[in-house]
Formats: C-alpha cells, sequence, structure tokens
C-alpha cells in the first residue's frame, strides 16, 4: 500500500482551526486528552482480553504510556500498548472530527467487565494540533494478522495514511511541536501536567522513563480499606493543606446516578473562606482524570468549606471537558453530596461532642447561612447542627442545641428568646436581658452577622415560637405583690410629653415590661429594623436609608431615676430640667448598647449637666 491523502469528513479547515483555536482555554491539557485516549486503549484492550486469546501481544509485560521528549529536534512521542486501530479505524476515528471511537465501542460493549472510557466527544485527539504543527500517528490493532498504519496530518483539512512499521499492538503518537509551544519538550514540565491531570490513572505513565503518575485514586477504594493515614496524606497533597482533616466523608453510588466522591472538613478556617472571588468546590474527575479544579456547581455555596473530589461520567460536560454544565443531572448529584454530607456532620455531633464545636467554631455561620438560604430542602436537617452559645454558658465558649435549650426551659417558658448583639460581652451587658433573666429563662446570643438573615428564617422549633428579647413588647406573667405594684410611677402623661421633648428621634416612649434594674432601654419596633441589622450595614459602609426605623425608648416605671424625672415634669419651674435630663436618659440608651450617633452633641449636653450640678454644689 502507498501513501494516500484524504480529506477529512467533517467542515475541514474552518471547523478544525475554530476547533483547535477555540474549544480549550488551557493547551497544556492537550496532553491530558492524548493520555487519556491511550488509557482509554488500554482498558480496552483489557476487557477484549477477558474473552479472547488471539490478541496481538504487546511490547512489554508491564501495560501503560510511556512519553519520551527530543528538546534538540522539538518533538513529543506518546505511546501505548493499547488495542491500537486498523488503518479502517484510522481513518474512521481520525479522519472524522466528532467522531468517537471510544463512543463507538461503548456502544458496542454489553455484558458484565465493559470498560469506562473517558474519550465521549472525539475532539480529544485534535488538542493536539494547538501546540504542533505536525502529528503522526503510527499504530497496529490487537486484532490478529493486521498490519501497522502510520496516519500523518498538519491540520490543514488532509491526511495522509501510509503503511508503518511497528511489531507490537498499540500506538505512537509523536507531535512536531510549534515554535510557540517548545516548553512542552521539557520533561519536568509534562511531569507537572500529568500529575494535575492524570495523577490519578490506573495505567502507569512514563516521561523519559521516570514514573510521573504518582497519586491512588482512593475515592474509588472502599472506604473500609482506606485509613486515615493514607487520608490525611491524600487530602493534604490535593488540597494543599498541612494539617490533617478534622473528617472526611466518602461517598460511592452506582444507581440511579453514578459517582464517587471523597471530601473533607479542614480542622482550620481557608484564609479566603468569605471572599467572594475566592475559587470554591471539589475537584471534579471524569474516570479518575481532573476535568475541573473547582466545580462550584457540585456543592451549594454555604457547604464551600468543604474540600475533595468528585468523580462521575454522568456529569455532563461541555465539548472541552474543561467544565460542568447545570444540568438536572449535575443538581441530583449536588443534592444527594449536600445530604450526606448533613447526614455526617450530625452523626459527628452525636458521636464527638469535643470536636463538634471546634468545627463550628470555624463553619457554623455557614450552616446558618444554609438554613437562610435551603430551609426548604435541608431545613430539618440543617436544624439538627445549629448551636448556639447562651446566657447561662459561663465561660462564654459553651454551645447548645435548639433541642437542649427546649428541653431545659422550666415550664412557665412559651418562647425560646434570643439577642443579636456584637459580641457576647456587649449581649450580657444589655438590659434586654433583665426581665428573662430575672425569670430563669435562658437566652440565645447571636453574634455573627448572619443570625440577623437567620432569625428571619427560623421563627419556630418543635411548635415554640422564637423571638428577640430587643423587639417589640415583652409579653411576660408577671407575678407581684402590692408593695411592688405600689412601686411604680404613672407614665401616662410623662411618655407622651418625652416623645415630643425627643422630637422624632424615637417613635415612642412608654412604660416597660423588660426592665428591673436599668432606668431606659431602646427598643426595636416590631416588623423594622433591628439596631444589630442597622449596625451591620454601617460597618458594610452601606445607607440603611429608608430601611432604618425609629425607636421605641421604654423606661422603667420602678426606677429611682423615672420618678424623679416625672416628679420634676410635673413641677412647672423644672421642666426645663426634666427635659434636658430626658435627653441625656436618650443617650444613656444608646450608650448602652454602643450606637451612639452624634457624640458631640452627647458631650455638650453632659457638659451642661456638669455645669448645672457643680453650681448646685457651690450653693
Amino acid at each position: 500500500m502507498s501513501a494516500v491523502e484524504h480529506g477529512f469528513k467533517a467542515e475541514v479547515q474552518q471547523l478544525l482551526t475554530l476547533m483547535i483555536h477555540s474549544v480549550y482555554s488551557d493547551r497544556e491539557v492537550f496532553l491530558r486528552e492524548l493520555v487519556s485516549n491511550g488509557a482509554d486503549a488500554l482498558d480496552k484492550v483489557r476487557y477484549l482480553a477477558l474473552t479472547r486469546t488471539d490478541l496481538t501481544a504487546a511490547s512489554s509485560e508491564e501495560l501503560g504510556i510511556r512519553i519520551a521528549v527530543d528538546a534538540e529536534n522539538k518533538t513529543l512521542t506518546l505511546e501505548d500498548d493499547g488495542v491500537g486501530m486498523t488503518e479502517d479505524e484510522l481513518v474512521d476515528n481520525l479522519g472524522t472530527i466528532a467522531k468517537s471511537g471510544t463512543k463507538a465501542f461503548l456502544d458496542a460493549a454489553t455484558g458484565e467487565g465493559a470498560p469506562e472510557l473517558i474519550g465521549q466527544f472525539g475532539l480529544g485527539f485534535y488538542s493536539a494540533f494547538m501546540v504542533a504543527h505536525r502529528v503522526e500517528v503510527l499504530t497496529r490493532s490487537a486484532e490478529p494478522d493486521t498490519d501497522a498504519t502510520r496516519w500523518i496530518s498538519e491540520g490543514a483539512g488532509t491526511y495522509t495514511i501510509e503503511p508503518g512499521e511497528r511489531e507490537f499492538r498499540g500506538t505512537t503518537i509523536t507531535l512536531h511541536l510549534r515554535e510557540d509551544a517548545v516548553e512542552f519538550a521539557e520533561a519536568q514540565a509534562l511531569k507537572m501536567i500529568v500529575r494535575k491531570h492524570s495523577n490519578f490513572l490506573p495505567w502507569p505513565i512514563s516521561v523519559d522513563g521516570d514514573h510521573a503518575n504518582t497519586g491512588k485514586a482512593l475515592w474509588v477504594e472502599p472506604p473500609s480499606q482506606v485509613d486515615d493515614e493514607e487520608a490525611a496524606n491524600f487530602y493534604k497533597s490535593t488540597c494543599m493543606d498541612w494539617q490533617d482533616p478534622a473528617r472526611r466523608i466518602h461517598v460511592s453510588v452506582d444507581s440511579p446516578l453514578q459517582y464517587a466522591a471523597l471530601l473533607f472538613v479542614p480542622q482550620a478556617r481557608p484564609f479566603d473562606l468569605f471572599q467572594p472571588e475566592a475559587d470554591r468546590g471539589p475537584r471534579l474527575y471524569a474516570r479518575r482524570v481532573l476535568i475541573e479544579e473547582h466545580a462550584r456547581d457540585l456543592l451549594p455555596e454555604w457547604l464551600r468549606f468543604v474540600r475533595g473530589v468528585v468523580d462521575s461520567e454522568d456529569i455532563s460536560l461541555n465539548v472541552s471537558r474543561e467544565m460542568v454544565q447545570k444540568t438536572a443531572v449535575v443538581r441530583k448529584i449536588s443534592d444527594a453530596l449536600t445530604k450526606r454530607i448533613l447526614k455526617d456532620l450530625k452523626a459527628w455531633a452525636a458521636e464527638d461532642e469535643s470536636t463538634y464545636p471546634a468545627f463550628w467554631k470555624n463553619f457554623g455561620m455557614l450552616l446558618k447561612e444554609g438554613y437562610y438560604h435551603a430551609r426548604a430542602r435541608h431545613g430539618d436537617a440543617l436544624l439538627e447542627l445549629l448551636r448556639f452559645n447562651t446566657r447561662t454558658h459561663e465561660d462564654g465558649d459553651g454551645l447548645m442545641s435548639l433541642t437542649e435549650y427546649r428541653e431545659a426551659m422550666p415550664e412557665d417558658q412559651d418562647t425560646i428568646w434570643f439577642l443579636a448583639a456584637e459580641s457576647r460581652q456587649a449581649a450580657l451587658a444589655s438590659p434586654h436581658l433583665e426581665a428573662v433573666t430575672k425569670r430563669g429563662y435562658d437566652v440565645l446570643l447571636l453574634t455573627d452577622t448572619v443570625d440577623e438573615w437567620l432569625m428571619t428564617a427560623l421563627t419556630e422549633f418543635d411548635g415554640v415560637s422564637l423571638k428577640s428579647v430587643s423587639r417589640g413588647e415583652l409579653d411576660l406573667d408577671e407575678a407581684e405583690d402590692e408593695a411592688a405594684e405600689d412601686d411604680r410611677v404613672d407614665l401616662t402623661a410623662f411618655a407622651p410629653w418625652m416623645t415630643e421633648v425627643l422630637d422624632g428621634k424615637v417613635a415612642q416612649v412608654r412604660a416597660s415590661t423588660r426592665l428591673t434594674d436599668s432606668a431606659v432601654v431602646l427598643v426595636d419596633a416590631e416588623g423594622g429594623m433591628s439596631a444589630n441589622m442597622e449596625r451591620l450595614i454601617k460597618q458594610a459602609n452601606q445607607d440603611a436609608g429608608g430601611m432604618a426605623s425609629q425607636r421605641i425608648l421604654e423606661l422603667n416605671p420602678r426606677h429611682a431615676l423615672i420618678r424623679n424625672l416625672v416628679s420634676l415634669q410635673e413641677a412647672e419651674k423644672t421642666r426645663d430640667v426634666a427635659a434636658q435630663l430626658s435627653r441625656m436618659l436618650y443617650d444613656d440608651a444608646l450608650l448602652l448598647e454602643g450606637t451612639v450617633t452624634e457624640p458631640a452633641a452627647m458631650g455638650r449636653r453632659l457638659q451642661d449637666l456638669l455645669v448645672q450640678a457643680s453650681t448646685a454644689a457651690l450653693r
């Protein structure tokens, strides 16, 4: 047979040029595609060997893929001991763009043990032209009584097929590198590419005689056969962490979708956890070949702390196999992985109370974020994982689940109380706690930014409503004797007067049922923006604008200062003093919650009051 020139059967030059220059975003993936083709060829011949004894021999007993570089001649060669191709198969598979021999083999293969192969598009081979101006393929089929054939093309719309010389079955691909791609004639660079994309393939891959793929795909191993040290080493090398993982989650599912995953929870919070532009998502593999470094769509954003790998051939990829397509299959796998992670975290919380709090400290706010966004789908599972610090935790580090809070509630308590504040210390100093503390009720102390959003979604647990001690009127039953009742001062006339004195700074002044020791407190209006939310918005350098609502000023009718103020207001000659003290009392309420808005004006009022007090003392 002499050399014969053929034309590509697709849209020839235009389509080939478009594919070479537009499909792939990174030129180095050409090596991934060619190595994957070699691995497919090896899988095919192994499958055929199960039922055939007449196959052409391989060049060595250890089947594999061998890569060699010739820097002087600017060539790169890949050789495998796989199934090879006949002349007709060369024309059929390499002469038609977007026709996949792998896909045809899969369609034909039936029965137990059929290989699950990587190449499904038939385009990967042509990625070689991104780095090569000429590609030669020398191949001999594993079928008996077949001859070797050479395929040659410069990617310009035609290819040549001619007789070749090859003693053993398999394929050798020689790339004559472009001038702008000579870096791929460096062995070290090729080893790095192999380790990045093809490190976990089951076949040995060598570069200039050195073994290049050193990884073991632990995710395909039975979980019982992967020990902690092996998993920790895998995590460190794959996820670039110097510490052992705090938890590993090993998943293997065959039906109705096929996927495997080896996921980890880090011990420490990653530095970029709250940076929106940071890379997220597990590594995505297709049959042990890296497809995407960070597959965001495989896990929800609120599980972004989870690291590891997911391997599935069922996930739809774009034509270059570099990106996950948002399909129903992806959503199903994401939902299944999310449920499995939440199930494992529940088991962790139940079985190890010594390490779960450390996890919660690092990542609990993300589970709160998850409840806000995904409560319709995963709300029940997330509720079991939520933990809270409370007023009764003396060390400040204790955690309590909602179930534990509910079980510890006194018989007369019918509400789960919470208080959102900048810190635990600020919350404990708040006058809002006084009435519930007096009754022996515990309070959830919420100090994460996400808590304000969480509590808009979490309004009930186990039939009990959740309510802020700083919002609205407290509906607390009071069993007080007549002496305590007589200790109150009547604010019926004073409260409206003080509202006018404050000149629109508050929506209302009223008597308080939440204060026992303090004289005054500012309360969030029912349904309005909380002071803590307004603080968070300002910290983000944003203007609350029309969303902000005026607060309610509550006065303790039993406090001596309030009784004195009422008396000063009732006497006409001291009404101005009462007005001045009322403004100072409002300043005091702002100071107590750490939201002083006009410090200069407050300072002047304080100075005026000190002048009056010192003058009176000198008389």
